[in-house]
């Protein structure tokens, strides 16, 4: 077996972090952190709205604190009043495709249809119209940024992610406020793609520790759009 010439090992290992990698905007432009120069951090929550999205807006609520859901269209138009529920509480809303499906080796087109299709059902149903859009599964392909232009989204990524389908809830937060600084993202979730009634249990509990521990540390919670845009967020709730 001949080995693989470092060039091709070079060039597969570029386009792998070109549609995975956090930092990464070769494919479409992408912010995975603000500004540091103050103690500010933007809490994200993909995937939902799901039945349970309540429990995590009745813990931010108790605890003042703004969040960003980006809420896929098709649980959109499943859960309704959920979704109003999120926009009602002061909270940003994103977009995170129709149908969360991954975008590699799809076209254009289709990239352009599900941003569109999940843009139209959350501002029909929630009345909000999402400034952002985050790629299910992170994952970016060849003619996102052409799509997202023409939707009118800006791309988001994350700064630290929580893994909160498949960890316990102490190691969730314990792996934020080991990530978290000045200008970070956190990305945890709400829903688990499209499926029904999904056991958030995890995320919940995570949110539940973490949230005070940062806000004892000194750091504020804004949405994406105050914490990356602070002179331009009137469409942050």
């Amino acid at each position: 077996m001949q080995p693989v010439p470092p060039a091709i090992l070079a060039s597969a290992g570029f386009l792998a972090w070109a549609v995975r990698g956090r930092s990464a905007a070769v494919l479409a432009p992408s912010a995975w952190r603000g500004p540091r120069d103050r103690s500010r951090i933007a809490l994200t929550f993909d995937d939902g709205p799901s039945e349970s999205t309540p429990l995590l807006l009745e813990i931010l609520a108790r605890h003042r604190v703004a969040a960003t859901f980006f809420q896929c269209g098709a649980n959109v138009e499943r859960l309704p009043a959920v979704a109003r529920e999120v926009r009602s509480a002061g909270h940003e809303i994103g977009n995170h495709s129709h149908t969360h499906p991954y975008l590699c080796f799809r076209s254009p087109r289709f990239m352009e249809a599900e941003i569109c299709r999940a843009q139209e059902a959350i501002e029909r149903h929630t009345g909000a119209v999402p400034a952002w859009f985050r790629a299910p599964f992170g994952v970016r392909w060849f003619g996102l940024g052409r799509a997202q232009r023409r939707a009118g989204v800006g791309g988001v990524m994350w700064t630290a992610i929580g893994y909160d389908w498949k960890a316990k809830a102490d190691a969730v937060a314990a792996r934020l406020v080991s990530r978290v600084e000045n200008g970070a993202i956190l990305c945890l979730h709400d829903g688990r793609e499209l499926r029904a009634r999904p056991d958030i249990g995890v995320t919940v509990e995570a949110v539940r520790r973490l949230v005070p521990v940062l806000l004892e540390r000194g750091y504020t919670f804004e949405t994406v759009s105050r914490l990356l845009c602070p002179t331009n967020s009137s469409n942050a709730s």
